[in-house]
């Protein structure tokens, strides 16, 4: 298990983490479930609707994962709340089985929903086959629909959701502002 004095947390990608990012690999038999950091981050920063994040253990970049603030982002449709979706989720291999992801799946949640307060979905989809994912994002807090998609490259894939309530007013702070 990760020691608790390592702090994980999450971020937007700089340009001085983008070597590191590009560099991350993920075990073989993951790379049709998270596919290749360098190519998702080239593709996050080309698209103004999305958002090249980057998951640190203290400030080493250990994972990266993409959020995706398109209308019917993933699912081809509204999500039926203002939402993201959440793409290309990784943990670097020498990373993984020290509870970073699980940290990891936390953080994003939280940092989302003080980034973005208007947003009160948080979905995903992944892989049938991808039991470690799915065991994280539900102990992250993400609820699976039972509605699968087709045409994954590992095949059919699950829709989790996970909701984002608003955050409380600020300590002082009246509900007005």
């Amino acid at each position: 298990m990760l020691s608790s004095v390592v702090r994980v947390h999450v971020a937007p990608v700089t340009p001085s983490m983008c070597s590191a990012v590009r560099a991350l690999q993920v075990k073989p038999d993951q790379g049709a479930y998270a596919g290749d950091a360098a190519f998702n981050l080239t593709s996050a920063q080309g698209d103004p609707q999305s958002e090249a994040m980057a998951v640190l253990a203290d400030d080493r970049v250990v994972g990266f994962y993409r959020l995706d603030f398109a209308r019917n982002a993933l699912i081809g449709r509204p999500a039926g709340a203002p939402s993201v979706g959440l793409r290309a989720f990784l943990i670097a291999a020498g990373q993984q089985g020290r509870g970073i992801g699980q940290r990891a799946a936390v953080a994003l949640c939280e940092d989302v929903q003080r980034r973005h307060p208007d947003r009160r979905l948080l979905l995903l989809l992944v892989h049938c086959r991808n039991l470690a994912g799915i065991a994280v994002y539900r102990k992250a807090g993400f609820v699976d629909t039972g509605e699968l998609f087709a045409g994954g490259r590992a095949g059919p894939q699950h829709l989790m959701l996970r909701p984002l309530p608003a955050m409380p007013a600020a300590v002082g702070q009246s509900p007005d502002g």
